[in-house]
């Protein structure tokens, strides 16, 4: 892959497994330099960290900043600026979810997924965006979901998030508008096959007596035209693409890969 991105500088949030060290990965083999983030057991962090400088030739270094604290987060940027000089990709990816119908929504999970999955984008952006404006450049990338664009029951918190993180997206990319080369996009993917999904596949099969093929197929997929799962690959190839020097007028978008799921 032509190294587009030789000299720049990137931080995923939520990238030390899944849908973010996919997309880690896939910066860095492009030439960027890279934070990586979020938490796990020391060693595998540390393992992961190395073979990513290893095999693509540029530095990592790790922050576990917790994405519901303000604080670590604007340390998080300032490490990331100090340790590199600059940052000029944020990819806003970090987070989890709940279940559950509204009446029986704890209150508690209402308010970690709002400050994981949204809050955190607010800050993250609002730390880095001053040294991308000095710089001429800057790349955000905010990961929503299908789920940013329409909703499904028992999804309440996961759904107000990730629309909000659209509205979020929308706003940054018209103040950033006239700024030098800077853009604002939100990628919205439908499902990919993570572990967290591996987790729902198997649950299903048990509570519902069914296959698991016929809960991917009729259950987890059921709002998926293509009936298939999106690729981590898919969502790190137009993440880079977003990323790209020359890409400069996409912004304040809301992207879909969701197999034709919002097409409905």
């Amino acid at each position: 892959m032509v190294a587009v991105l030789d000299g720049r500088v990137a931080l995923v949030t939520g990238s030390t497994s899944g849908i973010g060290l996919g997309l880690a990965r896939r910066l860095a083999k492009a030439g960027a330099d890279l934070v990586i983030n979020g938490f796990g057991d020391a060693a595998e962090i540390e393992r992961t960290r190395r073979a990513i400088e290893e095999e693509c030739g540029v530095r990592v270094i790790h922050s576990d900043a917790d994405m519901r604290d303000p604080a670590a987060i604007a340390a998080m940027i300032a490490r990331a600026q100090e340790a590199f000089g600059r940052l000029d990709i944020l990819v806003n990816n970090a987070g989890v979810q709940h279940v559950a119908p509204v009446e029986e929504f704890p209150t508690d999970k209402w308010d970690q997924i709002l400050a994981i999955n949204l809050s955190s984008a607010f800050h993250t952006i609002r730390a880095a965006l001053p040294g991308m404006r000095r710089q001429g450049f800057g790349r955000i990338v905010n990961i929503a979901s299908a789920h940013g664009l329409v909703a499904s029951p028992f999804k309440a918190a996961y759904v107000a998030a990730k629309h909000g993180i659209v509205g979020l997206t929308k706003v940054v990319g018209l103040e950033t508008a006239e700024d030098e080369n800077i853009t604002c996009n939100a990628i919205c993917p439908g499902y990919v096959r993570t572990p967290l999904v591996e987790g729902q596949i198997a649950d299903q099969a048990k509570a519902h007596g069914m296959s698991e093929e016929q809960v991917i197929r009729e259950v987890i997929l059921a709002a998926q035209p293509t009936k298939r799962f999106v690729e981590i690959d898919e969502i790190a190839d137009l993440t880079l693409l977003l990323c790209r020097p020359e890409n400069r007028s996409i912004t304040g978008t809301a992207l879909p890969i969701d197999g034709g799921w919002t097409a409905r």
